[in-house]
C-alpha cells in the first residue's frame, strides 16, 4: 500500500519560511513524477508546484514561481517543498501527491496517491 506522509506545516509570518517534506513508502518512488497541491478554504484545489521521476524538471505555478522550490531526494523516498517569502495568500492545506507516470503531468487526474494534508497558515 502506498503511503505519503507530510510534515512541516505550520503558523509563520509573511515573510517567512518553512520546508515541508513528504516521506512516501509503498512502491519504487524514483519512477514516478510527484507534486503538490494546495487548497485555501473555499478555494479550488490548486497545483503549487511538481517533478519529474529523476528531478531533471519541475513546474511551478505563477502565484508560487521565484519564492516556492521542489526537490527531490530519491535516496530517502522524499519530496521538498521550500517555501520562502510567504505571503497570507499562501495559506492552505498542503498536500502531495505521486503521479502514476514519471514525467511531469500537471492534470491532477494523472496522481494516483495522495498524502493527509498539512496546515500552512501566514498571518500579516
Amino acid at each position: 500500500q502506498v503511503q505519503l506522509v507530510e510534515s512541516g506545516g505550520g503558523l509563520v509570518q509573511a515573510g517567512g519560511s518553512l520546508r515541508l517534506s513528504c516521506a512516501a513508502s509503498g512502491r519504487t518512488f524514483s519512477r514516478y513524477a510527484m507534486g503538490w497541491f494546495r487548497q485555501a478554504p473555499g478555494k479550488e484545489r490548486e497545483y503549487a508546484a511538481g517533478i519529474n521521476y529523476s528531478g531533471s524538471t519541475t513546474y511551478y505555478s505563477d502565484s508560487v514561481k521565484g519564492r516556492f522550490t521542489i526537490s527531490r531526494d530519491n535516496g530517502k523516498n522524499t519530496v521538498y517543498l521550500q517555501m520562502n517569502d510567504l505571503k497570507p495568500e499562501d495559506t492552505a492545506v498542503y498536500y502531495c501527491a505521486s503521479a502514476r507516470y514519471g514525467r511531469l503531468d500537471l492534470t491532477p487526474e494523472t496522481y494516483d496517491y495522495w498524502g493527509q494534508g498539512t496546515q500552512v497558515t501566514v498571518s500579516s
